[in-house]
């Protein structure tokens, strides 16, 4: 239902889950143990999983903070996008991994919520993509301390947002990871 033709395919995007990332996240070992049984799920039913991993001058490429978190490895055989901004799209390979699968539909899991989540969601659905966002496997730090709200009132305001997000030929879907169907991912259900 993309706004891609002939892209059919669903994948699973994992933003961000890196030791450095989450390391003092909003229910991190909760959140990880989500995108664990996701990434299983996907692999179980022969869904791409996509791997994003961030790099810049506070985490930088090749540290013990940039390494994916224990819990979590990605396969040889999957793909892993490394950027530098928010969007992964944006000065990345992650459009040319996606399309070489015929991927039209993305199912997001990570961190930062209200950063490079954020981003990526909105930039892979003004690209033409269906999204749906896992609504209790995205998590953020707390930022008070700057004026942001507590990180769970980040992530029930990004969910709810994004439940209601619209454009033509695309769907915009949150839902709970015990509720990701992955022949239908955006169907319209409420996240936890």
């Amino acid at each position: 239902m993309s706004a891609l033709p002939g892209r059919h395919a669903v994948a699973l995007v994992v933003v961000d889950v890196q030791n450095g990332v989450v390391e003092q996240a909003f229910e991190r070992d909760r959140v990880v143990g989500t995108i664990a049984d996701l990434v299983a799920g996907a692999r179980a039913a022969d869904v791409p999983v996509v791997w994003v991993q961030h790099a810049d001058d506070e985490l930088v490429r090749g540290s013990p903070a940039w390494e994916w978190v224990p819990e979590l490895r990605p396969r040889a055989s999957e793909p892993a996008v490394h950027k530098q901004f928010g969007d992964a799209f944006e000065a990345t390979d992650l459009e040319q991994v996606l399309a070489a699968a015929e991927v039209g539909s993305l199912v997001v899991a990570g961190a930062q919520t209200d950063a490079c989540v954020r981003s990526t969601i909105h930039g892979a659905f003004t690209r033409g993509y269906d999204v749906t966002l896992v609504g209790d496997a995205h998590t953020t730090e707390d930022f008070t301390d700057w004026g942001a709200p507590p990180p769970a009132d980040v992530i029930a305001h990004t969910n709810l947002y994004w439940h209601h997000q619209e454009a033509p030929g695309r769907t915009a879907a949150v839902v709970a990871a015990g509720d990701v169907v992955w022949s239908d991912p955006c169907r319209r259900i409420s996240a936890s």
